[in-house]
């Protein structure tokens, strides 16, 4: 028997229409992406990059109302574990995002860590691993993020391991979250970048399951996952090869991730994002409906 996901609050994101970028070429329109969104069935959205949908919150509300649909986080980018000398540039950022999150009504902040390598050119950029006082840095900086947006904006941060990030294995997330407080900084466990990095998304939510505060849910295809790792390919051409599948197709099960959420007791948000940059602009709608209704059979 389906167990009833009822903390569980299914949404989507531009992310699953090939949208990387506040602004290109190779993107859906975003009229055309909340167009699609809401007829796939989803309420909850994301903003995705900052300025690719509206960023006046007037013209965003009016948009989402008459397609009755709710904004569950915004999203930032930073580059914490270079030190403070990056605070004030940073912070110029973030309060862009998190004025235009807190006025949709959302509590989260999504905070992915800068690249380490270039995820459109394949650069290296800096090393894959970071040294004990960048990781001061990162998790000090990261507090007080968590800190500053909470008592500026009333949103709570959630940081996302991310493939091709200093935040990416089993050992990265668990210093990480070992190293800082649950009062400050908590995580988006995204299931496909977790186990693109070697992760266990159950043994996670079972193992730190207070410090999980969002998800993101997708698969990745473990044959092409393979040929990845093998020889090194960076995430940007890793998706342009489908690492990223659609489900049920790939790792991790989805049904059990959801449930194990789902034993923790709290509402969660968990935000469908199949990374396809770039794609057809008709590819996104049928696979969004597809995995709403597969969504749907596990019980969310």
């Amino acid at each position: 028997m389906t167990t009833p996901l009822d903390r569980i609050r299914v949404g989507s994101a531009p992310d699953s229409w090939g949208v990387w970028f506040p602004d290109d070429p190779q993107q859906v329109p975003w009229e055309r992406f909340l167009d699609e969104v809401a007829e796939a069935g989803y309420s909850w959205i994301e903003l995705g990059p900052y300025g690719y949908l509206p960023t006046d919150p007037a013209r965003l509300t009016a948009e989402i109302d008459k397609r009755a649909l709710k904004v569950s986080a915004g999203t930032i980018f930073t580059g914490l574990h270079r030190g403070p000398s990056v605070w004030d540039a940073t912070w110029k950022h973030v309060s862009e995002v998190a004025s235009l999150t807190q006025a949709m009504g959302a509590q989260h902040l999504v905070v992915i860590p800068s690249f380490w390598r270039d995820d459109k050119t394949a650069e290296i950029l800096e090393p894959p691993e970071l040294t004990a006082e960048q990781w001061a840095h990162l998790t000090k900086g990261m507090e007080r993020l968590g800190h500053e947006v909470k008592e500026t904006y009333g949103l709570d941060i959630v940081v996302h391991p991310h493939a091709d990030t200093h935040i990416d294995t089993e050992d990265h997330v668990e210093r990480f979250l070992d190293s800082t407080d649950s009062d400050l900084v908590n995580l988006c466990l995204d299931t496909g970048h977790y186990a693109y990095c070697g992760g266990d998304s159950v043994k996670l939510i079972e193992t730190y399951g207070e410090r999980i505060g969002y998800l993101h849910l997708k698969q990745v295809d473990p044959e092409i996952l393979a040929d990845v790792v093998k020889n090194e390919v960076p995430f940007g051409p890793a998706v342009q090869r489908g690492v990223m599948c659609e489900p049920p197709a790939g790792v991790p099960e989805l049904e059990p991730v959801l449930v194990a959420a789902q034993r923790l007791g709290v509402e969660l948000f968990a935000i469908v994002e199949q990374d396809m940059y770039p794609c057809e602009p008709d590819k996104p709608l049928p696979i969004a409906v597809r995995t709403r209704k597969f969504l749907r059979s596990c019980g969310a």
